[in-house]
C-alpha cells in the first residue's frame, strides 16, 4: 500500500509512517520545511516538500499519483493564530480532498478532534474556538466529496507508550489516548475500507484495536 500523509512531520504522522514501513508499505510524507526530510527518512518515509498553504490542486494531485490512500494529519500547531487554524486545519484538508479526487485516490482518512460538534463555550480562547470550527468545517467539506472518507476524532492526546486497547465508537465519553495508539488505529482503518463513511471518536479503553475496528466496521 502507498499512503500519502499530509503533515508528514507531525507526531502522529511519524508514528504512522513507522507503522506503515514496518509492514512493508510505502509512506510518503508531505512536509512544509525541507529541513524535516531527515526525520522522515528516519521514520522510513519518503519526504515530499509541499506547503499546503501555498500550493495548488494540480501540484498536490501530482504528489498523489499512484497512492492507494491519503491521510490528513496536518495542523497549524501550538502558537499559531486563529487565521492559520482555517488555512491549515480546514483549507489544507479540503485541498487534499480535491487533489485526491483529481488523482483518482478514493480512500481518505481525516484526523479531526473530539468536541467539534458542540459550539465553543462562552469565554473560550479564540484560537481554540477557531481550531474547533476549522476541524468541524473540514469534516463537512471533505465528507461531502465523492471519496471513501473515515473521520477519526481522538480525545486528548498524550505521548505515553501505546496501550493497544481503546474505546472506538461514533460517540464516546471524553478521555485521553496516546498518539501511538492513534497511529495504530489509523493503520487499522487503512486496512479496513468498510469503515468508509464513518465518523469515529477515540479514547483509551479496554478493547484491543483489531477488535474495536471489527466492531465498528460491522455496524
Amino acid at each position: 500500500m502507498r499512503v500519502v500523509i499530509a503533515g508528514g512531520h507531525g507526531k502522529i504522522a511519524k508514528l504512522l509512517e513507522r507503522e506503515l514501513a514496518g509492514r512493508g508499505d510505502t509512506a510518503v510524507g508531505l512536509i512544509r520545511n525541507p529541513d524535516h526530510a531527515a526525520a522522515l527518512h528516519a521514520a522510513g518515509a519518503e519526504p515530499v516538500v509541499a506547503d499546503l498553504e501555498h500550493t495548488d490542486v494540480d501540484t498536490v494531485a501530482a504528489h498523489l499519483a499512484g497512492a492507494d490512500a491519503v491521510v490528513f494529519a496536518a495542523g497549524a500547531g501550538p502558537g499559531s493564530g486563529a487565521g492559520r487554524k482555517d488555512t491549515v486545519d480546514r483549507a489544507a484538508a479540503v485541498l487534499l480532498a480535491d487533489a485526491a479526487q483529481q488523482a483518482g485516490v478514493r480512500r481518505y482518512l481525516l484526523v479531526s478532534s473530539m468536541g467539534v460538534d458542540a459550539p465553543p463555550r462562552s469565554g473560550s480562547d479564540e484560537v481554540w474556538a477557531a481550531y474547533l470550527r476549522a476541524k468541524k468545517a473540514a469534516e463537512g467539506e471533505v465528507t461531502g466529496r465523492d471519496l471513501e472518507v473515515t473521520v477519526l476524532r481522538p480525545g486528548r492526546l498524550t505521548d505515553d507508550q501505546p496501550v493497544g486497547r481503546i474505546t472506538l465508537a461514533r460517540h464516546v465519553d471524553p478521555g485521553e489516548v496516546t498518539r501511538a495508539d492513534v497511529a495504530r488505529v489509523l493503520l487499522a482503518l487503512l486496512y479496513e475500507p468498510t469503515t468508509a463513511g464513518l465518523t469515529l471518536e477515540l479514547v483509551g479503553g479496554e478493547t484491543p484495536i483489531a477488535d474495536a475496528i471489527r466492531t465498528v466496521a460491522a455496524h
